[in-house]
């Protein structure tokens, strides 16, 4: 300076000069931070390898950036797919309670079901709940049966109505049997001849009529037809057979026969002839000369 008073008046004053002295320590507190940090171990090993491939480091912070907002996003969508299934959880649950006295009706009358069906497992026979009802019709006409089937077979056979469990798959509680009073056995109705079965038939047929009968309260049937089955009949299955036939005569029923025997012609009082012609059929009452 030049002089003292140009000294003087460049003395800086008081407050400038002690906010550039706070400023100088806090630059020399950070500067010594710096070094103490410089100097940790894992900076100075740092700084002793090579140099970053920043464009490298770049493409890794980047799609390490698009997986964590992947993730995110994931995260969010669990979140709220999580909540959703509580909802729907709580609701099922709700329904649960609500429909439960639904659900126990509804397993009794599928229950029920299957037992009139047949399918069920505590239904032993497999019998249908319509076969059931109809087995003791089934008995009654058997046993109707039996009285025209014991006089036709001249005492031999009766049938009895069977319940019994059938083989396979096949529904029970329909089923005949017929009892040999030769052997003391009952068997299957499958085992009769031909003129057997017709017996059988036949007297099945009467005894439905019988039961049909007295289910009507006492309205008689008054007309029976039977189409064909006496050729499978020796002379004194035959003669067995249009007994039982006269005797629903004498109870006022009409009888019809349809057959081509001509052994019936002697037995038959009334006869409708039928002959086949190139034009057609014609009916003819026949005379009782012709008998």
């Amino acid at each position: 300076f030049a002089s003292s008073a140009e000294a003087a008046a460049a003395l800086l004053p008081a407050p400038e000069y002690r906010a550039l002295q706070d400023r100088v320590e806090r630059d020399r507190a950070e500067r010594e931070e710096v070094e103490r940090r410089l100097a940790e171990p894992e900076l100075v090993s740092a700084g002793a390898l090579p140099p970053v491939d920043q464009a490298a480091v770049q493409l890794t912070y980047q799609q390490a950036t698009a997986r964590l907002r992947e993730a995110s996003a994931a995260d969010s969508a669990a979140r709220q797919r999580t909540a959703a299934l509580g909802r729907l959880g709580r609701q099922l649950t709700e329904l649960a309670v609500a429909l439960g006295p639904a659900l126990e009706q509804y397993e009794r009358i599928k229950r029920l079901a299957e037992l009139a069906a047949g399918t069920s497992t505590e239904n032993a026979l497999r019998m249908r709940l319509e076969s059931y009802v109809l087995a003791a019709r089934l008995e009654q006409v058997a046993a109707a049966a039996s009285g025209r089937l014991v006089r036709m077979s001249s005492g031999r056979y009766t049938l009895v109505h069977s319940d019994g469990r059938a083989a396979g798959n096949r529904r029970s509680g329909l089923a005949l049997r017929v009892v040999d009073a030769w052997t003391g056995l009952d068997r299957d109705t499958a085992t009769l001849s031909g003129g057997e079965s017709f017996f059988a038939s036949l007297a099945l047929a009467l005894g439905l009529a019988d039961v049909v009968t007295d289910e009507s309260g006492g309205m008689p049937l008054d007309t029976l037809f039977i189409d064909e089955g006496f050729g499978s009949l020796d002379e004194q299955a035959l003669e067995e057979v249009l007994d039982v036939l006269d005797g629903l005569r004498e109870r006022d029923r009409a009888v019809g026969i349809v057959s081509h025997v001509a052994d019936l012609r002697s037995r038959i009082p009334a006869q409708l002839l039928v002959h086949k012609g190139r034009h057609g059929s014609t009916l003819r009452l026949a005379d009782r000369e012709e008998h």
